[in-house]
């Protein structure tokens, strides 16, 4: 299975990506969202790095292997909450990931039917089963900042506190301002024990504010 493809940029074209590797071209899907941003990956030798999601497409007589990008891990992990949502799969999710995530997980969490509706191939009757399906367990993208949507590094295996300051300090908040907000969503509730509950938690105070 392919989790990551590093490569020269060959071709660009809406939706779809076409990257050099060792004489190998591949084809890679990737939202509008993330396409928009692909300079920043882009190293010293002018190639891009991207965190994949690898499937395959079942046809009648075939299996076609698909990849989707992503320009760090939060997108991806975004994308696979997104195509748990009856009736969104990976090519459509793809469509309509075109806004960034942390406005979709706002519109998600506020239940903003007008807004998901706005996004490619989502429909009101999509919209509602998005709400349905993903309300309230999409914290850690809501807390993204704009300017933190760059590729970020694997995020450490530790305790489950840990992990979230990790997520926090790989969205750009400062240590000591990622530490206060754990402190304070703790003080708040205490039945959070897991890295999930505590992100949602901190991004639901973050909200009534």
């Amino acid at each position: 299975m392919i989790v990551r493809i590093h490569g020269k940029l060959i071709e660009k074209k809406e939706g779809t990506l076409v990257i050099a590797v060792n004489g190998l071209y591949y084809e890679v899907l990737v939202p509008s969202s993330v396409q928009e941003r692909l300079d920043q990956s882009r190293d010293a030798a002018g190639e891009i790095s991207l965190i994949v999601y690898h499937y395959f497409q079942m046809e009648p007589s075939r299996g076609v292997p698909v990849m989707v990008g992503f320009l760090n891990e939060i997108e991806r992990d975004f994308f696979l909450q997104f195509i748990k949502v009856s009736g969104i799969g990976p090519r459509a999710a793809v469509r309509a990931l075109n806004k960034p995530i942390a406005e979709i997980t706002r519109a998600i969490d506020s239940n903003d039917l007008n807004f998901l509706k706005t996004l490619p191939g989502i429909g009101i009757q999509r919209a509602k089963e998005i709400i349905a399906k993903l309300q309230g367990k999409l914290g850690k993208f809501g807390l993204i900042k704009d300017e933190s949507l760059a590729p970020l590094r694997p995020l450490a295996t530790t305790g489950w506190q840990e992990d979230a300051l990790e997520v926090l300090i790989q969205l750009q908040y400062k240590r000591p301002e990622a530490l206060e907000m754990i402190q304070k969503a703790l003080e708040r509730s205490k039945d959070i024990y897991t890295t999930e509950e505590l992100l949602n938690e901190i991004y639901k105070q973050r909200v009534k504010k």
